[in-house]
């Protein structure tokens, strides 16, 4: 960009004092030695060869319209405007005296009678100054650009610098975790173990516990199933309990019962604790029995609960009752006979344990002591640890932006961690150079990823003017979004224009110190 500035500028300013070099009407200076008046003209493309009297003769005799380059005889010809004190130009030579004037020098209607105003000079004069402009910013765009480098240098050898030092003191870190690490494990083996003989002498005590329980309930049992409190249990009074028909064939007998007893006719409380493990489990209690209400009961209780909790009085009065039987079941029989109502099964393990063991009394002093050194040293250990990691992410982060691709003389560097913005009527696009760009609705809603960055995309002679932005957000049944930016030199660093020239794939416009050149120095010169 600053090289066509200033080449456009030096031509302009050439061209407002050239000295015209007499030529065919329609000639480019860079063409001038093929038209000699004094030989036959041969055609540019060599097909052909004439009189030098039958160029511009207003009949088209070349097939590329060479011999005709200042009338409109050859449908393929051009014709060059001079433009003298602006810029030379091309136009097809269907436009030669056509009435309209194309060249400002208004060569191009010489005998079309159109009523033209040479303006080349006050159009150069109005471009001079834009481009005079143009290579202005240019030139302070170098200038911050070389401080740039500078500062970039700068910065660079400043990261070197932290990384060593993140680098030495992530040695220092690992020694101290490793050293902590061992400091941990040291406290951590006795609490161990007197959290472990705490642990078991809590485990005995509940032993202790049960078993006092167990002997409780056992001595409770015996007694309920003793029912002539004679100090025995036998045949007799265990037939009683047909909960513990070993064979579940629905007949509990004697010879069943006597095997439960041991193969005798009745036990003590001593040889009953040979036999209580086999049959706590299965043994329902007769209080529990008396406890469940007959149908009948069943069915009065469920009246009263009705009427308690009813406020609205029943629809029918008169037999408030009436549709309360369908929901009662005695059993399996339909007739409702209250003789054959059977309870469900209960069991020992059925029924509320009331023994309850508690909670785990609390640790005494010396291994409260103990878990408090082996937490101050775990604590510690985890607090080096996240230190070490924490100097890993910035030695990462460091390594990886000091080998991070910011131009020849990493000009581009004061772009990394930066964003820019440019709102539209519409949106607010947002540029962070070598992240991403994103683009959010100026009104509210969410924000749309138009890529992330991918890498140098410019032409081999100048692969740092564009930056590539890949694999957004996916497109309704369309690609993932895509942004390619062009960068140009400026003396401000800002988003100038953003479009979408195909589906999903956008294109910005970036001015830039980082991109300008050195300005050319202008030489003077007496002809175009």
């Amino acid at each position: 960009m600053v090289m066509s500035c200033q080449s456009l500028l030096l031509l302009l300013c050439v061209g407002a004092s050239a000295v015209e070099v007499q030529r065919p009407r329609g000639v480019p200076l860079s063409k001038r030695q093929f038209y000699e008046e004094s030989k036959p003209f041969t055609c540019l493309d060599g097909s052909h060869t004439i009189p030098f009297d039958r160029v511009n003769d207003d009949y088209c005799d070349c097939q590329d319209g060479s011999d005709e380059p200042g009338t409109a005889a050859c449908p393929n010809g051009s014709f060059h405007c001079t433009n003298a004190g602006f810029r030379p130009a091309f136009i097809p030579s269907s436009r030669i005296n056509d009435g309209i004037c194309d060249c400002c020098d208004t060569t191009d209607e010489y005998n079309s009678g159109a009523a033209c105003q040479n303006t080349c000079k006050e159009l150069g004069r109005k471009e001079r100054a834009i481009l005079e402009k143009m290579a202005e910013i240019a030139r302070e765009g170098f200038i911050l650009k070389e401080q740039l480098i500078h500062e970039a240098k700068r910065g660079l050898e400043d990261k070197k610098a932290k990384l060593a030092e993140h680098q030495s003191s992530k040695k220092d870190l690992e020694a101290k975790v490793e050293a902590l690490r061992t400091v941990k494990e040291t406290a951590e083996q006795p609490e161990k173990e007197a959290k472990e003989l705490h642990l078991k002498a809590w485990e005995d005590q509940k032993a202790v516990i049960r078993m006092e329980k167990d002997k409780a309930k056992m001595a409770e049992v015996f007694l309920e199933l003793d029912d002539d409190a004679d100090g025995f249990v036998s045949v007799a009074e265990l037939l009683a309990h047909s909960e513990f028909d070993t064979d579940s064939d629905g007949v509990f007998t004697e010879a069943e019962a006597q095997a439960l007893l041991g193969g005798v006719d009745k036990v003590d409380t001593v040889a009953f604790e040979s036999i209580w493990n086999n049959i706590k489990e299965k043994y329902v209690s007769e209080q529990s029995t008396t406890d469940i209400p007959t149908p009948v009961e069943a069915q009065e209780e469920t009246r009263e609960t009705v009427s308690d909790n009813d406020s609205e009085p029943y629809p029918d009065d008169d037999n408030p009752e009436e549709d309360d039987d369908e929901d009662v079941e005695y059993g399996d029989d339909d007739d409702g006979d209250e003789g054959d109502y059977k309870p469900p099964p209960t069991t020992q393990s059925q029924e509320k344990k009331d023994d309850d063991e508690g909670t785990m009394p609390p640790y005494d002093q010396e291994t409260q002591n103990l878990i408090d050194a082996a937490q101050k040293a775990r604590d510690e250990f985890d607090e080096a640890e996240r230190a070490l990691r924490e100097m890993d992410d910035q030695i990462r982060n460091l390594e990886k932006e000091i080998s991070f691709d910011f131009g020849p003389s990493a000009e581009f560097s004061y772009l990394y961690s930066q964003c820019y913005e440019l709102p539209t009527s519409e949106y607010i696009y947002r540029l962070c150079p070598f992240n991403r760009v994103s683009q959010k609705p100026k009104y509210g809603g969410s924000e749309t990823n138009l890529g992330t960055w991918g890498k140098w995309a410019g032409p081999e002679d100048n692969i740092y003017s564009v930056m590539k932005y890949e694999h957004g957000t996916g497109c309704w049944q369309g690609p993932n979004r895509s942004t390619t930016v062009k960068l140009t030199c400026g003396n401000e660093t800002v988003v100038t224009s953003t479009s979408e020239p195909s589906r999903c794939e956008y294109l910005m416009e970036f001015t830039t110190p980082a991109v300008c050149q050195k300005p050319q120095k202008m030489h003077e010169h007496e002809e175009l």
